[in-house]
């Protein structure tokens, strides 16, 4: 009989592979923190947050970036810095439409955190403000260059800046959309409103019947009116309750009488916001005969909401992020409802559009109505606002 054989030997337990960093690891965490930006706002969002998007550790977050401003600075510039890096593999002479979209495929690209640089911008410092703003207007004259050899037109890179606004608009909403279907939708988009012709100012062609400017007549409504202004210029977490309660002349705790808390001054600023304009749209489609003209006089009201409460709706667009969920649900809600009437319009205009595609292409248009009115310091004037209607029509495609 053969000798038994010896037993075998146990296998040694495997060790554990050593756990390798990411080199890319810094770019991970400023794309994750682009997002937490855009979602939660500056002041909301936390290096604790940003730290568990990329699954890391504070503490390893922060060897990266000393503090949170480091990190917001960096994201400010990342989408920036990736639309002139684009512009800059585009040949020298490239028509508008290699222009437009270059520049829209890096945007969709980086749609999570791509909005950074648009609303949340207003919290850097006065240097790093400077530098981004040189930034931006180099991809506005590329952009320009490139209109005016194929549309010449004397507009003062307003058809640029607007173009770039429709653009823009895909960071700035959650609409869902195959990245490829976004980048045609807002390219064609951009297109249009880089060949958009002068508008012809007709007295009377889009009347607006905007409601009145609320008049304060209790103390309540006194300190909403005296907040909005110091929200729009210092940004809502900059301002304190003391500084509100000086404008009304009233001490930082009898603002408790009338408000729980800064946050809920906020909360009513948004829902005013959305009170207005949904007024604004029941009195411009009041008697329009078709889809068509419901389009424009949507585009006509909204234009003109934006250069008549430029403060509040800026507030209303930049803050609503920073409100706590159940104090934001009634401004969504209003907010959808108003999309779903441009939604509906738009798409008996152009039938070959799906929901999602309308909404997209409707938001473009609110971009163009942001950038083109910053371009023009929101100046009101029957001028301008006939000027960024049409520039929101082409955006649309009408």
């Amino acid at each position: 009989m053969a000798p038994a054989s010896p037993p075998a030997r146990s296998a040694a337990p495997a060790e554990p592979a050593p756990a390798t960093r990411p080199r890319n690891r810094k770019q991970l965490i400023v794309e994750a923190a682009g997002r937490v930006f855009s979602e939660r706002g500056y002041h909301t969002a936390s290096m604790e947050e940003v730290a568990a998007g990329v699954g890391i550790s504070a503490a390893a977050l922060y060897r990266h970036f000393p503090n949170k401003y480091a990190l917001f600075a960096e994201c400010a510039d990342v989408m920036v810095d990736g639309l002139v890096a684009a512009l800059d593999e585009v040949p020298s002479g490239a028509s508008p439409t290699d222009v437009l979209t270059a520049l829209t495929r890096i945007t969709v690209a980086h749609r999570a955190s791509g909005g950074v640089y648009r609303w949340e911008a207003r919290y850097l410092n006065r240097e790093d403000r400077r530098r981004l703003r040189v930034k931006f207007h180099r991809l506005v004259e590329r952009v320009d260059e490139a209109v005016q050899r194929e549309h010449p037109l004397p507009d003062e890179r307003l058809r640029a800046t607007a173009a770039l606004g429709a653009i823009g608009s895909i960071t700035m909403h959650h609409t869902s959309i195959a990245p490829r279907r976004a980048e045609e939708l807002l390219s064609a988009s951009a297109r249009g409103v880089a060949a958009s012709g002068p508008a012809v100012v007709r007295p009377g062609a889009h009347p607006v019947e905007l409601p009145a400017r609320p008049v304060p007549r209790t103390r309540r409504a006194e300190i909403l009116a005296a907040s909005v202004p110091l929200f729009a210029r210092n940004g809502f977490a900059n301002v304190t309750n003391g500084q509100i309660a000086q404008a009304v002349g009233l001490t930082p705790s009898a603002l408790y009488r009338h408000y729980p808390g800064k946050i809920d001054i906020l909360a009513a600023a948004c829902l005013q916001a959305a009170a207005l304009l949904s007024q604004g749209v029941e009195r411009g489609l009041r008697g329009v005969p078709g889809p068509r003209e419901a389009v424009v006089a949507l585009a006509a009201t909204y234009v003109a909401y934006s250069f008549e409460y430029t403060e509040l709706n800026s507030v209303a667009e930049a803050e609503l992020a920073g409100l706590p969920k159940d104090l934001r649900r009634p401004v969504v809600l209003a907010q959808r409802e108003h999309i779903a009437v441009w939604e509906q319009q738009l798409r008996l205009v152009r039938p070959e559009l799906d929901p999602r595609q309308a909404r997209v292409l409707v938001h473009a248009g609110f971009g163009v109505v942001v950038e083109a009115g910053r371009k023009l310091r929101w100046r009101d004037c029957p001028e301008h606002r006939e000027a960024v209607t049409a520039l929101v029509l082409a955006a649309l495609g009408v």
